[in-house]
C-alpha cells in the first residue's frame, strides 16, 4: 500500500465510531477544490508509511479503537487494498472506505467478499461536468453508484459545494443519480 498519512484519532470521520483515518497516496481524479494535493499529484507525493507501521499502531489501539477509515486520494487504486483491509478485519474493526467511485471492479470484490461495513461516495458533478474532474469513463461512476445502492451496506454520497463550478440546478441534478440513498452536499473551503 501506498500510505501517505494516518490521523490516529477521528471521531467525525466514520459516523458514530472512534476511529483511525489512513490516507492513501494516488488518485485519478483532479478536483480543482481538493485539501490533499500531496495525495494526488505526483510531484507533490511525500513519504510513505509503511504497512507495518500501521498494523504496530492498529494492534495497539485495538481496545480503544472501533474502525479505521480508508480514504485518500483514492484507496480503490491501490493493488493490496483487498488484502490490507483484510489485515485489518482480522483485528476486529470496521472498516469504512471513502471513494471516488472510479473504479467500480474493486468496489464490488470489497463487497463481495464482506470487508466493507460504511462507504462514503463523492459524487462530483452531475454528468454533463464530470470531465473538470475526471477524464475516465463516466460509465464507471454510475455503476459504482449502483453497487453501492444495491448492496445492502450503510453509505452516503457526497457532493462538495464549490460555487464556480456548481449551481443550484446540478446539486438537484446530482440527487437523481442517487435517488434512494443519503445525499450530503458539504460546502467547499478555499
Amino acid at each position: 500500500m501506498k500510505i501517505a498519512g494516518l490521523q490516529k484519532l477521528s471521531l467525525i470521520d466514520y459516523p458514530g465510531v472512534p476511529a483511525a483515518v489512513i490516507f492513501t497516496q494516488g488518485c485519478n481524479m483532479t478536483c480543482p477544490y481538493c485539501h490533499n494535493p500531496q495525495l494526488v499529484y505526483p510531484d507533490l507525493f511525500e513519504t510513505t508509511i509503511s504497512d507495518e507501521d500501521i498494523f504496530s499502531f492498529l494492534k495497539k489501539r485495538q481496545k480503544l479503537l472501533k474502525g479505521v477509515v480508508i480514504t485518500g486520494g483514492e484507496p480503490t487504486l491501490q493493488k493490496d487494498l483487498i488484502e490490507f483491509i483484510k489485515k485489518i478485519k482480522n483485528l476486529k474493526f470496521s472498516i469504512k472506505l471513502d471513494t471516488n467511485g472510479a473504479v467500480p471492479r474493486v468496489l464490488k470484490d470489497l463487497i463481495d467478499k464482506n470487508l466493507l461495513d460504511f462507504i462514503a461516495m463523492d459524487i462530483k458533478s452531475p454528468q454533463a461536468k464530470y470531465n473538470l474532474f475526471f477524464k475516465g469513463d463516466l460509465e464507471m461512476i454510475k455503476q459504482s453508484i449502483n453497487i453501492i445502492q444495491s448492496s445492502g451496506i450503510d453509505h452516503i454520497f457526497r457532493t462538495t459545494y464549490d460555487t464556480s463550478i456548481l449551481s443550484e440546478s446540478d446539486l438537484k441534478s446530482i440527487k437523481t443519480l442517487a435517488t434512494t440513498s443519503t445525499h450530503i452536499v458539504q460546502q467547499c473551503r478555499k
